[in-house]
């Protein structure tokens, strides 16, 4: 089938992954336990290999162990013997830990600004009312040449929109409780550890795409045991990265080898409840990417988790062992099946629930970007470890990283929220300083007009008082009682 990253061995012989059209994309599925993390380590050691940098989201936890040498066990000699793989030796892999908040690797920062109106939208679960208020804070934002760094910048413009919409016309009036709602969303963000991830200094991708000193691609790995806890903020960081490799990568067309590969373990969160249009933009982006030299792989428990827009440009397949114990299960079993282009040998959907830990049938695109015919293969063992590094060989490999000096402090620009908080104070300022004018105007005034008076002695001011008195039937009693007593 072809030379290029070598997966494993079937009865025709040894089966690989043609790096020529590796950028068209690639599915790896199985139900839990059946060896796909295995097939993972391998694919990424073999892009590495090849001098392609390689990123990947680690979500057991799992997958550390490609930084160390794999140990020499003698399933591990059976297995290589029976594939005929020659100069099989154990080694470990040039690795960058990452980590959104910042414990287990370098942090991972974006900006507000960065991420964009509808990515956030997702990542809060606004509906369109809340989604084009948040447009509009976007607007208000770049029209006042502000930056949105973090989420207090955009709470803080948020607020001042909802405080401030008569003054700043029709174009920007936004109901409070559109505001209000989107701040709750907000808070539950920064609950779930989402605030972390916004920040400068905000992630540049070629520190994504670098090569160690032989040349070999360093492989990029996210710790997600913890952000997959918070599947929204996991999806919505990795369609980012996505949407962010394509909006800045140059066009390639078809190059020789990718120039960077994506896995995206638990790929069905991608599409949980994702709204249409943010499907088309998926869609889209998947489609296109490729032509940036950008493979994307999904890897998932069955191929009906990715929709069939999106399966469709899946060229590269490694379908692992799935249970049909119910209707749905064995419906989805057929679906995986009839994806692959039919080998006469092989009963498809009757191997697929038969394959063993390590077994696979696989299907990569060939010459002229033709599927090759579904093969049953054993897959290989990888050349570093299978496993978790201890704490100590992590944190050595981050000492070693270059990224943690440029990355792991956090730095707080002068950005919308202090802006608007001085735009707030200047305003309060003045209006204290209007309303002390105008108070000190009126006492002005007042000690003016009582200086006219001419003072009154205590007999005029008692004839006055008097003088109010008689105006009720009480004071007019009392006059009558003091002039009788005057007048005896």
């Amino acid at each position: 089938m072809g030379d290029g990253i070598l997966i494993g061995g079937c009865d025709a012989g040894q089966v690989f992954l043609n790096p020529r059209y590796a950028n068209r994309h690639g599915l790896i599925a199985g139900a839990t336990g059946t060896g796909k993390t295995v097939t993972l380590q391998c694919l990424a050691e073999g892009f590495s290999d090849l001098g392609v940098p390689v990123f990947m989201a680690d979500v057991k936890g799992d997958i550390s162990g490609i930084s160390q040498p794999g140990k020499p066990h003698p399933k591990v000699d059976e297995r290589v013997a029976k594939i005929g793989i020659e100069n099989y030796s154990q080694r470990g892999y040039p690795v960058a830990f990452w980590d959104l908040f910042g414990k287990q690797g370098t942090p991972v920062r974006s900006t507000v600004s960065e991420m964009g109106p509808q990515l956030l939208s997702r990542l809060l679960d606004l509906n369109e009312t809340q989604e084009s208020v948040l447009m509009l804070v976007f607007e208000f934002a770049d029209n006042e040449g502000m930056l949105l760094v973090d989420l207090a910048d955009l709470r803080t413009t948020l607020e001042y929109l909802g405080n401030n919409s008569k003054e700043l016309g029709t174009g920007f009036g936004v109901s409070k409780a559109s505001v209000n709602a989107i701040l709750r969303r907000l808070l539950m963000v920064e609950r779930e550890g989402g605030e972390k991830f916004f920040g400068e200094p905000a992630l540049e991708l070629k520190d994504f795409m670098q090569t160690d000193r032989e040349g070999r691609g360093v492989i990029n790995v996210l710790a997600a045991d913890q952000l997959i806890m918070s599947p929204r903020v996991y999806s919505t960081f990795l369609l980012w990265l996505l949407s962010e490799l394509f909006e800045n990568l140059p066009e390639l067309g078809d190059p020789e080898q990718p120039v960077l590969v994506f896995f995206f373990d638990e790929a069905h969160l991608l599409f949980k409840d994702s709204p249409k249009a943010l499907l088309e933009k998926i869609e889209q982006v998947v489609r296109l990417i490729r032509s940036k030299g950008v493979g994307v792989y999904f890897i998932s428990q069955s191929p009906s988790d990715i929709p069939d827009s999106v399966l469709a440009q899946l060229g590269n397949r490694v379908q692992h062992a799935l249970r049909a114990y119910t209707p749905r299960e064995q419906k989805a079993v057929k679906v995986a099946a009839q994806s692959f282009r039919e080998n006469p040998k092989l009963d498809t959907v009757k191997v697929i629930t038969e394959l063993g830990v390590g077994e696979a049938l696989v299907s990569t695109l060939q010459e002229k970007g033709v599927p090759a015919p579904v093969e049953q293969v054993l897959v290989r063992p990888p050349h570093s470890r299978m496993g978790k590094a201890t704490a100590a060989e992590r944190e050595a490999t981050l000492n070693a990283d270059l990224n943690q000096k440029r990355y792991k402090d956090a730095i707080d620009p002068r950005s919308a929220h202090e802006i608007l908080l001085e735009r707030i104070a200047q305003k309060q300022k003045a209006e204290q300083e209007a309303e002390l004018a105008a108070r000190e105007a009126r006492e002005t005034a007042g000690a003016t007009k009582s200086k006219g008076r001419s003072r009154e002695s205590a007999g005029e001011a008692f004839v006055k008082s008097l003088a109010r008195a008689a105006g009720s039937s009480l004071g007019r009693k009392l006059f009558r009682g003091v002039l009788g007593s005057l007048l005896k």
